[in-house]
């Protein structure tokens, strides 16, 4: 190989090099948005999907107000089916 020839050739590969450094930058700039919407997405579901965190605790006389409209409920559908 001449000195031309191995100039071209640094060139060519030169060239190659920039254009793999604008794509490297155009994915980074994609994985910047694409973490911005997630980060949105995230936030959103997470509010409305998180529910309490705990096991809900009721009184005494509210189980015991629960526990007597079921019984009345089912008294009612036995009755119809007598």
């Amino acid at each position: 190989m001449d000195r031309a020839q191995n100039f071209r050739a640094v060139r060519i590969e030169v060239a190659r090099m920039a254009d793999l450094s604008a794509v490297v930058e155009q994915l980074k700039a994609e994985r910047a948005k694409l973490d911005r919407a997630i980060e949105a997405l995230s936030g959103v579901v997470g509010k409305s999907g998180k529910g309490r965190g705990g096991k809900r605790k009721l009184s005494t006389a509210a189980r015991s107000r629960i526990a007597a409209a079921q019984r009345k409920r089912w008294a009612k559908v036995k009755a119809k089916k007598a």
